[in-house]
């Protein structure tokens, strides 16, 4: 059984590979189809400005020089896009004007909320960010090797970009990491704000490329102004008697576990078109997305011959 079960896998990868030889010859015609569809993509995209809702417990508002994309097609530029685990907490995106999923040298945030509970601020003062950098970069171990079972790739925290800073009268936590994923040549913009609230804490999570760092931290003052709890539903809103409070203080959030949220954004590179390229290969599951369920004449042809090969060997078991 184990030699007729080889039997069929050196015969599917045989037809694969004249399979790929093919697809070789047409690798140009498939990434300018696949920029095209990328491009209509992102013209089809509905972005929005003013006051937005936020479940019923905050809102952003959204001023010139920015744009909204709501949950739902957040989604589909995280998951389907860039290959981000589905994640149902997304409340939506927000993009400076002037960028997009698609567009060279940009960022955006991507906004979540997480009922912890009530996160206690005590240790915010007193808090050594140097030292919990050294904490955080010796755990790196035991994080990757979870990171690696999760099917993710390593990090390396090269160090702070942009010192933690909590402001206390706002009760809004900020800071960036510069990180370093696995193989990659260069380093990763991971930029936090945290508003914290009656029941737990929202997120704005930014990622761009380590170039982009003096244009995220020039618009982080505006993006700190934009979210906010509702009546009921602030800080100062907290009932002892009622509400949970957080396993997390400040200085938690901060050192929080780089796990699969780490690799939010990941993806979001100075060219969006080299991604397009390295996936060109990749097979069905891409070319599926981007053109649909209907499979090509030649990997028709192609599972076709493999299925009936193994249905010979089958046979002969």
């Amino acid at each position: 059984m184990k030699i007729n079960s080889l039997l069929a896998m050196l015969v599917l990868c045989t037809s694969l590979f004249a399979q790929n030889e093919t697809e070789t010859t047409n690798e140009e015609a498939l990434f300018a189809q696949m920029i095209q569809r990328a491009d209509s993509i992102e013209k089809s995209l509905i972005y929005q400005t003013g006051l937005i809702k936020l479940g019923d417990f905050a809102q952003l508002k959204v001023p010139e020089g920015f744009k909204y994309l709501d949950a739902r097609q957040s989604r589909l530029v995280l998951e389907d896009l860039w290959g981000n685990p589905e994640d149902a907490t997304i409340l939506g995106m927000l993009f400076p004007d002037y960028g997009g999923p698609l567009k060279d040298s940009s960022y955006a945030f991507a906004i979540t909320f997480d009922d912890m509970g009530y996160v206690k601020d005590d240790d915010a003062a007193e808090t050594d960010y140097d030292e919990l950098l050294k904490e955080m970069q010796s755990d790196e171990n035991e994080t990757n090797k979870a990171r690696q079972e999760m099917g993710y790739g390593s990090i390396h925290m090269v160090g702070w970009a942009s010192k933690p800073f909590y402001d206390n009268k706002q009760k809004v936590l900020h800071w960036a990491k510069e990180l370093h994923f696995g193989e990659s040549d260069g380093n990763t913009l991971n930029y936090d704000v945290r508003v914290l609230g009656r029941k737990g804490v929202l997120s704005l999570n930014a990622i761009a490329d380590m170039n982009n760092l003096n244009l995220v931290k020039k618009d982080v003052p505006a993006v700190l102004q934009m979210a906010a709890f509702t009546d009921g539903n602030r800080y100062e809103d907290y009932n002892d008697n009622t509400d949970k409070i957080a396993a997390y203080t400040v200085g938690g959030l901060v050192a929080g576990k780089l796990l699969a949220k780490a690799g939010f954004f990941a993806i979001i590179l100075k060219s969006w078109k080299l991604i397009l390229l390295a996936l060109v290969g990749v097979g069905a599951g891409i070319k599926k997305f981007f053109f649909g369920k209907k499979e090509t004449p030649t990997e028709e042809m192609a599972a076709n011959e493999a299925d009936e090969e193994i249905g010979k060997v089958n046979q002969e078991r």
